[in-house]
């Protein structure tokens, strides 16, 4: 039986055209990837943002929203999803939030809120070193509860989304 063998064009033209498709392909997974890391402080926020209303619709106005806490965890990940240790989301906030993660995470959020008889404010934050480069992307969302109810500011503040 005889065996084929590629002609030097033929074999051109299959150079050519499996380097175009992963000149679509390679920048279509990278784009897709970013997004899926970025949903986690999006969807984390959202999380939060909704806990701070359901909070704020039992406390009304003057307690509306739970104290403030510092970032969890701590230490921002780098480069990386890691677990948490043992009881890092128990603060009494995070419980009126109801808000934790059970699973790999790789921002650390926090929540901050001023309370007033007539006005009542929160902001909640996720830091993120996605590429562990020492320079952290910052997500923001902000919530206000008054006379007429509580509600969450529109948009979200985005620092160095990819950084």
């Amino acid at each position: 039986m005889p065996s084929w063998s590629p002609s030097p064009l033929e074999a051109l033209v299959a150079v050519a055209i499996g380097s175009s498709l992963l000149a679509v392909a390679v920048p279509e997974f990278l784009a897709d990837l970013r997004a899926s890391r970025l949903a986690e402080p999006v969807d984390g926020l959202k999380r939060i943002g909704e806990g701070a209303l359901a909070y704020a619709a039992v406390h009304g106005v003057a307690e509306a929203f739970p104290g403030p806490v510092a970032l969890t965890p701590a230490e921002i990940p780098r480069a990386r999803r890691l677990d948490d240790p043992p009881g890092a989301w128990g603060h009494p906030t995070w419980r009126a939030l109801g808000f934790s993660f059970d699973h790999p995470h790789a921002f650390g959020f926090a929540f901050d809120s001023s309370l007033g008889p007539g006005l009542s404010r929160f902001r909640a934050t996720a830091h993120g070193d996605l590429d562990g480069d020492g320079v952290v992307s910052t997500f923001e969302i902000e919530g206000r509860a008054d006379a007429s109810g509580a509600t969450l500011l529109p948009g979200m503040f985005v620092d160095r989304e990819v950084e």
